[in-house]
């Protein structure tokens, strides 16, 4: 099942270029599960190996089609609401554990959790509707959503081209980074909270 996924993911990257890695991510970044870390490598891989892509480009697409997805996905949260998250999370199977780490983190960082989620896979699929759902002010939303975006793709991508001979194994460890890059963006986020209340 994996390795028919894996093929079916390929062969759109290979025959639609640019237009799959925006699609997928477009999909993702909505709410709907889709393997957008694979397709980013994948794409980058091949900007590496067959030069049929370009990197800059396969940035700037992904960029704007999380973008877009997660504002997309806002918009179904704000306006479907709580019952609209609850019917999304059965169908999607999505753990209710999930649903509550989401909330925590909203809670506790407010936008900058839109910012976090781009690296926690669970958590990336749910941040739009779940932002919509809590009433996030949209400019707020819309700002820690593009730079989420923005730095969540070139890692990605980057990571996928520089070492794109290996990128099967840079797929596994890229799990392994979403916890690391969790604690890192915690990290960042507390040290300019303490920034700021110093600066006050």
């Amino acid at each position: 099942m994996t390795h028919s996924l894996f093929e079916l993911v390929r062969n759109l990257v290979v025959h639609y270029g640019y237009w799959a890695v925006a699609v997928i991510l477009l999909l993702e970044n909505a709410g709907i599960p889709a393997p957008g870390e694979t397709v980013l490598l994948l794409a980058s891989f091949l900007a590496y190996s067959q030069h049929e892509l370009q990197i800059g480009w396969i940035i700037v697409v992904a960029t704007i089609a999380a973008t877009v997805g997660d504002n997309l996905g806002f918009a179904l949260g704000y306006y479907g609401g709580r019952p609209l998250l609850e019917r999304y999370q059965a169908f999607f199977r999505i753990p209710h554990k999930t649903l509550v780490r989401g909330e925590s983190l909203f809670a506790r960082y407010g936008a900058a959790t839109i910012f976090l989620a781009r690296f926690v896979f669970g958590l990336r699929v749910i941040a739009g509707p779940m932002a919509g759902v809590l009433r996030m002010p949209w400019r707020k939303f819309l700002i820690f959503n593009f730079l989420g975006a923005a730095v969540w793709v070139t890692v990605i991508s980057g990571a996928g081209y520089l070492f794109g001979q290996h990128w099967h194994r840079v797929e596994e460890y890229v799990k392994r980074f979403d916890v690391v890059a969790v604690v890192l963006v915690v990290i960042a986020a507390v040290w300019w909270w303490w920034k700021s209340r110093r600066g006050d």
